[in-house]
């Protein structure tokens, strides 16, 4: 009887184990290494273990690299020489208003490649609301996130005198030391890459541990001065002495207003938390709450652990840059015109990468958060006389288009209404038709040109075919806007230029190519060269980039069978490089070759969206393999998780959206073209109260294959799902299987948008 009823309870217990395994919260899945183990050959990520809440102003890091590096955090490092504020969104440009800290025992040690300490991965937990580390010398540090600030914690070891070195960074800094109230205050300045439009970052840290020594000193020549409570310029910082053993606290907060609204933030932020405890629960509840939108059932662990980690990254760009005053009400610091603003303001986000996927994702989960980044984009083509196109805090105009637009059309045909339709056009306008002072996406590069001729000409203009193709689509963005507000004006003149892409494509080779300004083509032509009048890639890649009308791309490559034989060779012909006008080897190729999918280039941009074309032309069940196959053997959760550059959220939400079944083709129509989900069932809770679920039968790793389908009861035949039936709520039912099934979403009333199919149909109209 005794052992029945031990044999009772050790059941229940591990029956209740089981239960509450299952229950794991979506945060604990998240491993903020993913995508670390980056470099300038080879990318898997280009990430950094952030420790940040959703859409964060400020992240924080261990960093491995030094001060000014890039690649702020490296997998491989063996050493941390600091704790940084971050705001970085590419490791191919440095960061701004940076500062770090150092906890260092023994000796004070300020210079920081003395300072670095070793420390191990198995020593090391990354979770998006918790950071933590124990260095080889004893110390622990710890971290957790607020949208503004974070709280610190660093444990030091007995034995020997315990340091926190405060870092300047790069740039201009100013550190005040106020002992009587445990605390720092200053600034850093240090966003070199925004030309001479320098801001400062305001910063306010409180300690819970009196300093039993401080000064400052400076990061040029290691210059200590000793009992010195202030201190401005090159990398000035400061340093504080603790007890032996101690455990210190430190709430920090920043504000790139003023140190009073830096105050400000600190006590509406942290004030509250007792200990870095309770901060670290108030973070992993929200990000429990946000990743929480989304909520995936069926697939496996690891399945699980690199959706959500995804979702993470998919979660930082674009990050707020606004504040909260005293009474609760947002402003910010513009970093365009240098002044303080009423409202909402964004940063940090290249549109050329995150326009095809990370805003699509937004527009469902966040819509009131989209509706205020649209009208930020405009007030800052005010501050600027420019709408942005790579913000980092101000504008860079890196890579290429005018892609701002995009976003803006997006909106408007999903309903967000919270801008001026006539001033985005105007604005657009003003882009299209001007070359402005920053890189070659502010304003357009061969503009007259373009509209002359109808392309833009190579080689007087770099890049030009990848240039053309996305004015092209971002023209039919500005008719999109213009005939959705009944704009006839500029709804003529764009209207003009959505077809430009039919001038750059031979059909002779069967590929677009650089065209010169008489109308020749460029001579030897190899489709697997890349650079010349491409960005990031060759013909290949660039074949596709006809978002808005893939039926025209289908007419000009001779009908679906040519266009469905063309798809397929991009998978099958060998994965050769040609360096073309780079030079050499750069990662983009390399990791292309890695992945060993012929000429298939997942890990940038150009052709993410190319597997789903197949929707268009009868073969629907090719475009459910390829996206399954692409999930499976180019993502996972760990250190290597990313087939090349993450870049801003972007790889992410590819992941994210084609996870869930569906993806952003064309942004500016409000259709998701179907793919194949990963999950037997997903349910998608919309900011309305709402829930979409992709109730996925018999889904597995061989089941990848949809049978047949229904939205909310009734036979759906259709390969894509319209915004509004997503964020209305109800259940898309996808019986899935291990074969093709060739007779579904083979109509032609199944296939998505095209801008030749539509005016065709209207014309017939």
């Amino acid at each position: 009887m005794v052992k029945k009823s031990l044999s009772l309870l050790a059941l229940l217990f591990f029956g209740a184990a089981s239960v509450q395994a299952k229950q794991k919260d979506p945060v604990d899945y998240v491993n903020t290494l993913q995508g670390t183990n980056s470099k300038h050959e080879l990318t898997h990520g280009n990430t950094y273990p952030t420790t940040s809440l959703p859409f964060g102003m400020h992240t924080w890091t261990p960093q491995t690299g030094k001060n000014g590096d890039g690649w702020k955090y490296q997998y491989f490092k063996k050493t941390i020489r600091g704790f940084q504020q971050a705001h970085q969104c590419s490791s191919w440009t440095n960061d701004y208003c940076v500062y770090s800290f150092m906890p260092v025992t023994g000796k004070l040690t300020v210079n920081e490649d003395e300072r670095a300490t070793g420390f191990s991965h198995e020593n090391e937990i990354a979770k998006p609301h918790y950071y933590k580390v124990k260095l080889d010398n004893g110390i622990v540090t710890e971290m957790a996130p607020t949208e503004r600030g974070a709280h610190l914690r660093f444990r030091f070891p007995k034995g020997g005198p315990s340091y926190l070195v405060l870092d300047g960074y790069t740039g201009l800094s100013q550190v005040k030391v106020w002992p009587a109230e445990r605390k720092i205050t200053g600034y850093v300045s240090n966003n070199r890459t925004n030309k001479d439009n320098l801001i400062k970052s305001y910063f306010e840290i409180r300690f819970d541990r009196p300093f039993k020594s401080y000064g400052t000193w400076e990061n040029r020549h290691n210059t200590i001065r000793a009992n010195e409570q202030q201190g401005e310029g090159e990398g000035i910082g400061a340093y504080l002495q603790f007890s032996e053993g101690e455990t210190v606290q430190a709430k920090v907060a920043s504000s790139y207003i003023s140190p009073e609204q830096a105050a400000v933030t600190l006590a509406a932020e942290l004030g509250r938390s007792k200990n870095l405890e309770e901060t670290k629960a108030a973070a992993a509840a929200i990000w429990n709450k946000h990743l929480g939108r989304i909520l995936v059932e069926g697939g496996t662990e690891e399945e699980k652990a690199t959706f959500y980690s995804c979702f993470f990254r998919a979660s930082l760009f674009s990050r707020q840059f606004y504040e909260y005053d005293k009474e609760g009400k947002p402003y910010y610091f513009s970093p365009y015109d240098k002044k303080v603003h009423a409202g909402y303001m964004f940063t940090d986000t290249g549109f050329w990468d995150t326009f095809r996927a990370q805003f699509p994702l937004n527009t469902i989960l966040y819509p009131t958060m989209h509706g205020r980044y649209m009208q930020a984009l405009l007030d800052a083509q005010e501050q600027c006389g420019w709408l942005p196109s790579w913000s980092f805090p101000g504008e860079e105009g890196s890579m290429i288009g005018n892609h701002a637009i995009s976003l803006l059309a997006d909106a408007w045909v999903k309903g967000i209404r919270s801008f001026n339709p006539e001033k985005a056009l105007k604005a657009y306008l003003h882009e299209a038709t001007n070359k402005g002072p920053w890189g070659p996406a502010n304003g357009r590069h061969g503009w007259k040109e373009y509209y002359a001729l109808g392309y833009v000409p190579y080689p007087d203009y770099r890049e030009a075919t990848a240039k053309t193709l996305e004015y092209a689509y971002d023209d039919f963005c500005g008719y999109q806007l213009a005939r959705q507000t009944g704009n006839t004006f500029y709804q003529t003149i764009f209207s003009r230029q959505m077809y430009n892409y039919k001038n750059v494509y031979d059909p002779g080779t069967g590929f677009m190519r650089g065209r010169k300004a008489n109308g020749e083509w460029v001579e030897n032509f190899d489709p697997v060269e890349w650079g010349g009048p491409f960005t990031e890639g060759n013909a290949w890649h660039w074949e596709w980039s006809v978002f808005h009308d893939v039926q025209g791309l289908i007419n000009l490559m001779g009908g679906n069978k040519a266009f469905n034989a063309k798809l397929d060779s991009v998978f099958t012909v060998p994965n050769t490089v040609k360096v073309g006008t780079y030079g050499g080897m750069i990662h983009e190729m390399t990791e292309m070759v890695m992945a060993d999918m012929g000429q298939y280039a997942h890990g940038n941009q150009p052709i993410q969206h190319m597997i789903y074309l197949y929707n268009y032309t009868g073969e629907p069940w090719k475009a459910q393999f390829h996206v399954r196959n692409a999930m499976n053997k180019l993502y996972n959760a760990t250190e290597n998780g990313y087939p090349g550059d993450e870049d801003q959220g972007q790889t992410s939400s590819w992941y994210v959206l084609s996870a869930l079944g569906f993806y952003s083709v064309c942004p500016g129509t409000d259709q998701y073209v179907l793919g194949s989900p990963v999950f037997q069932k997903a349910t998608i809770t919309l900011e309305n109260g709402k829930k979409f679920v992709i109730d996925a039968k018999n889904n597995s790793k061989d089941n990848v294959y949809i049978q047949s389908a229904s939205l909310n009861g009734k036979p759906f035949n259709r390969n894509w799902l319209s915004y509004a039936e997503i964020t209305n709520g109800g259940t898309l039912h996808l019986e899935m299987g291990p074969s093709p099934e060739m007779t579904r979403g083979v109509a032609e009333e199944s296939k998505p948008f095209s801008l030749s199919k539509e005016q065709q149909s209207n014309f017939a109209k």
